[in-house]
């Protein structure tokens, strides 16, 4: 018997919580495919919302990585702004404070995070 995991995005339940954002479906991909070595989260952002919190990981240590599944984005690092459409990815180290801004049709945005030379621990 195989011993994977196979899910569709739309079955993973969005988040529901204190920390819920209006605009932003944060789905718990990690948590629902079993994965335990990294964070792993999908968000979908409506058009024109501009919720999703402006953000670093000094404090933990952790780079994420962000692929852009569908639909386009602004990464606002600083006064820098980078345009990335469907199938960009991009590295953000600890230090550098992000924002992720939706392009005109919203974006579904793919986001893994580890602390590198440590054990991931889900804070989900």
């Amino acid at each position: 018997m195989d011993e994977i995991t196979v899910k569709a995005l739309e079955t993973i339940e969005p988040y529901r919580g204190p920390h819920e954002i209006d605009g932003i479906r944060f789905r718990p991909a990690a948590a629902a495919l079993g994965v335990s070595a990294w964070g792993m989260n999908v968000l979908e952002i409506d058009a024109g919302c501009e919720a999703y919190p402006e953000h670093d990981h000094v404090k933990d240590g952790q780079e994420e990585v962000y692929l852009v599944l569908r639909g386009s984005m602004q990464l606002r690092v600083g006064e820098a702004s980078h345009a990335l459409a469907t199938g960009s990815f991009v590295r953000v180290p600890p230090g550098v404070t992000r924002k992720l801004l939706p392009g005109p049709q919203g974006v579904v945005v793919l986001a893994i995070g580890g602390t590198p030379g440590q054990a991931y621990a889900s804070p989900w």
